[in-house]
């Protein structure tokens, strides 16, 4: 049982965090941790969801923070940049940059579908929500399975859906991915309801411009959405 908030024991498809296996890291424009069968919360964008003038600031972010922070770098201190390039990039992302495909139903709904085509059999969703330009979602990974495979193969499909409704061949999404591996049950419990919320937070009215999903067994367990949270 999951004491700091008083919170329902961890669901069915939850692995957190273990510090007693390996943990693997590597850089791109972010840092990223990954350990095999962990949970992670995702944030994935599409490629002209930040105007240019915001992605400049965060070049420039990362080089003012390589400047003060000079090799070896601790962990820390990635996680730290993690957090502040995260933070202002979700921020800007609700402001709803770009071509935001997602508020047409037909892209989202294959978006939708994409998410869950392999559910169960190579990693477990536990929710999600499609916001115009974006996605967030709790997802772990099962034996075998690379979330960068995972994400790239359902981002691939439906990039290549969109491009052939509009008979167009364009980059839709952006490559890289915000993510981290959740902790533990208190942080699961702030993702799940940062999530809940992102649509109003974000100013969006009728669930026409989004939509969001927690999985049947979670919502029952205690561990769904929770508005005004």
């Amino acid at each position: 049982m999951v004491t700091e908030l008083n919170l329902p024991d961890l669901p069915r498809g939850f692995s957190c965090l273990n510090l007693d296996q390996p943990v693997a890291f590597y850089t791109r424009h972010l840092p990223h941790w990954r350990q095999e069968g962990a949970t992670y919360f995702v944030t994935f964008r599409l490629a002209d969801s930040l105007p240019q003038d915001k992605l400049r600031f965060l070049k420039r972010l990362r080089n003012e923070w390589e400047r003060t922070h000079l090799p070896p770098r601790n962990e820390e201190a990635w996680i730290d940049l993690a957090r502040i390039v995260t933070n202002k990039a979700e921020g800007w992302l609700d402001e709803g940059f770009g071509s935001c495909y997602f508020r047409e139903r037909r892209w989202s709904d294959n978006l939708r579908d994409r998410l869950l085509f392999f559910q169960e059999d190579r990693y477990f969703l536990s929710c999600y929500a499609i916001m115009p330009n974006h996605c967030h979602a709790v997802i772990r990974t099962n034996r075998g399975h690379d979330l960068e495979d995972l994400l790239g193969a359902m981002k691939g499909v439906n990039s290549r859906h969109i491009n052939l409704s509009l008979e167009r061949s364009q980059i839709i999404w952006e490559q890289e991915s915000y993510d981290r591996i959740v902790r533990d049950g208190e942080h699961l419990w702030k993702v799940i309801q940062y999530i809940g919320r992102n649509p109003r937070l974000a100013g969006l009215g009728q669930e026409a411009d989004w939509r969001r999903w927690v999985h049947p067994d979670w919502d029952a367990a205690g561990w769904g959405f929770r508005d005004g949270v």
